[in-house]
């Protein structure tokens, strides 16, 4: 009879929780993911709420150009770092033109490691840095198993995705904190959701972003930092161009400057956001099968992916 009793407790207890697992997803989902869009618009401006200079790295393409462009619009100064020194140049004259607002350029391969930080340091020492977008990513090139891919490129995942968003949230919150204000966006990936075979080191780093920034935020939100995780799924940038079908785009796949508008009106407002409502939809969706469904199916559609790609290189030989 006790045993029974056990395990009709045990049985309660599971349905509790499953139920507040599964309503809480309802809440995340909307408040979250879809209530910025039905908010009224913030009235301070972002420049008086954190400051009036931003850092946004990876920015000379896709989100993270897209993201400057958008905060320029909104009367941010921008540093702009990336490793190309002639798109940086580019971008920042677009940004200037465009917006009328000033801009840095600093040059940084972020793939090779510490020894980039000193300099970046150097460069944001007399910055008073309102806003930190660490936007800069690096994935596949296609997706592959594990022993296809070359020690170098598990380095340079390593670096640039987990390196980057560690080293310069580190460098930038002692200023934020001294000024009592600030705001760091993290971007990471749907692929933090779940194990994602044939890209397991993109996705492992991804989980690890996911992780930097809940606890950060514990850390210094009290300080008033917001600390904002941003999770895009897919978006039609070059990061994707393994697939012909991503680059094309659709109401699921936005192009970097639809998805970059979105995303900045939720800065300040949200924590934990996909930055654009269709994808806060797919993302609640997504986290309703359990993880090792998520994980099969992620690599069925990787899959497909590499399958594509392979295809398409084969044709361009011949």
């Amino acid at each position: 009879m006790f045993f029974l009793v056990v395990l009709a407790l045990v049985g309660a207890l599971s349905v509790f929780f499953i139920l507040i697992d599964s309503l809480w997803s309802v809440l995340e989902l909307v408040s979250s993911y879809l209530m910025p869009y039905f908010l009224p618009a913030e009235v301070q401006p972002l420049s008086k709420k954190f400051g009036p200079w931003a850092v946004v790295t990876g920015a000379t393409d896709g989100i993270g150009k897209q993201y400057a462009l958008e905060l320029a619009r909104r009367g941010i100064n921008l540093v702009i770092i990336s490793r190309n020194i002639d798109k940086l140049k580019a971008t920042a004259s677009e940004i200037e033109k465009e917006h009328s607002v000033k801009t840095k350029v600093v040059v940084a391969d972020f793939s090779k490691g510490a020894e980039v930080y000193p300099h970046i340091e150097e460069e944001l020492k007399d910055i008073p840095v309102g806003i930190l977008v660490n936007n800069v990513g690096l994935n596949y090139d296609y997706p592959m198993p594990l022993c296809e891919t070359s020690s170098s490129k598990c380095w340079d995942l390593i670096n640039v995705n987990c390196g980057a968003v560690t080293s310069l949230t580190r460098l930038v919150l002692p200023g934020m904190v001294q000024r009592g204000r600030g705001a760091v966006v993290n971007v990471s990936s749907g692929s933090e959701l779940q194990p994602l075979p044939l890209m397991t080191v993109y996705a492992a780093t991804k989980a690890y972003v996911h992780s930097f920034t809940h606890a950060v935020r514990e850390e210094y939100s009290s300080q008033g930092i917001h600390i904002q995780h941003l999770t895009p799924l897919f978006v039609s940038t070059k990061i994707n161009a393994f697939s012909a079908r991503l680059m094309a785009g659709n109401l699921l796949v936005p192009d970097a400057a639809t998805y970059a508008r979105h995303a900045v009106a939720t800065l300040g407002r949200q924590h934990d956001t996909t930055g654009y409502w269709v994808h806060g939809i797919q993302y609640s969706l997504i986290k309703v099968a359990p993880v090792w469904i998520r994980s099969k199916v992620g690599k069925h559609m990787n899959e497909q992916f590499r399958q594509e790609y392979l295809q398409n290189a084969k044709i361009k030989a011949n």
